[in-house]
């Protein structure tokens, strides 16, 4: 009973299969091969515009890069204090951009809000004394596994608008949102504002494959510099873009999400039944955030249930994570809940 994270399950055998049928004969080299080009193609169709697609290995190259690139060094980086870029990612966009500064804003469900933004915004205007305000960067779903609207979005792009800033979306996670919120992927990102999306596919089913995507591609400026710079422009690079190929086919992404995201809400359902358990969040993709009594978290430890801690204990009561991946065995969520019942 792995509830770790999605990225202790392994690939979709699709994905796999795809790597394979790469490995037969040759092609061009550093992302001019065929797939990559098909993958382009996927993305400009699945968001309803030309979009400029960079494939990278991991989620941190891909938020790191891409930050760098629309975020000067002496730039200021608006984000959620509990993000992954701010707490998960070991300084690597400071590093990559040169030093720009991430400012961490409080926000209920790891959510921040414009209204956030423009008074933190009150500290940053001291001209060459502060950091330039250059990017807000919104997690989608959150680290709490929370949902952005697109009206939410759009607010925040606004704001980002009328002070110069361009606006990134962390998508680790981001077909997990989509599937929750019914909408299509053009409506939560450019629609909404958004300029730069690093799209995640690692955890929902790739095996190790994630693409920045620069709505108007003529803002992806020396992306492809940065890439190559840091090591992630694969020599081989038909190997990463098969995974993102076969992750987009058929629209396995969306299928492989909403498996996951159901299994999470028969996970929250099932524990909302269960006395002095409590939901800390509303689940909304594929993560459950639950306050279990520590007697109880000890008891599913013993019995082989692997999870997340998120913080301290408190008053007898701990907060756990369950995340669920598309590849989730439905009878580990069935003899979870059956033993937190016991």
């Amino acid at each position: 009973m792995n509830f770790i994270s999605d990225n202790a399950y392994g690939a979709a055998p699709q994905i796999l299969a795809a790597l394979a049928q790469a490995n037969a004969g040759t092609d061009a080299s550093y992302g001019e091969d065929a797939i990559t080009a098909r993958v382009t193609a996927r993305m400009c169709d699945i968001f309803e515009r030309e979009v400029a697609v960079f494939p990278v290995i991991t989620g941190t190259a891909a938020n790191a890069l891409s930050l760098a690139t629309v975020s000067p060094p002496y730039g200021a980086i608006f984000c959620h204090a509990q993000s992954h870029i701010a707490l998960d990612e070991c300084a690597a966009p400071e590093f990559f951009s040169g030093g720009a500064k991430l400012v961490g804003l409080k926000g209920g469900g790891a959510k921040i809000t414009a209204a956030a933004v423009e008074t933190a915004l009150v500290e940053y205007r001291g001209g060459v004394h502060s950091p330039k305000p250059s990017a807000i960067s919104i997690t989608q779903a959150t680290e709490r596994g929370t949902v952005y609207r697109p009206d939410e979005i759009a607010r925040l792009s606004e704001l980002a608008r009328r002070e110069g800033m361009a606006l990134h979306m962390d998508g680790a996670r981001f077909a997990n949102a989509l599937v929750h919120l019914g909408c299509t992927p053009a409506e939560i990102t450019w629609k909404a504002g958004v300029d730069v999306l690093s799209f995640g596919a690692t955890k929902n089913g790739a095996l190790c494959a994630e693409a920045v995507v620069f709505f108007t591609p003529a803002l992806s400026g020396d992306f492809e510099y940065r890439r190559k710079r840091a090591g992630h422009l694969m020599s081989k690079m038909r190997f990463i873009s098969a995974q993102l190929d076969a992750y987009l086919a058929e629209d396995r992404w969306l299928r492989q999400a909403r498996r996951a995201n159901v299994l999470a809400q028969r996970m929250a359902d099932g524990l909302r039944q269960i006395a002095h358990a409590k939901l800390a969040e509303t689940v909304q993709a594929n993560a459950v955030f639950v306050h279990l009594p520590d007697a109880l978290v000890a008891r599913l430890r013993q019995a082989g249930a692997q999870f997340y801690e998120w913080g301290a204990p408190k008053d007898g009561r701990t907060l756990v994570r369950l995340v669920l991946s598309f590849l989730t065995p439905e009878e580990d969520v069935s003899r979870f809940l059956k033993l937190a019942r016991a």
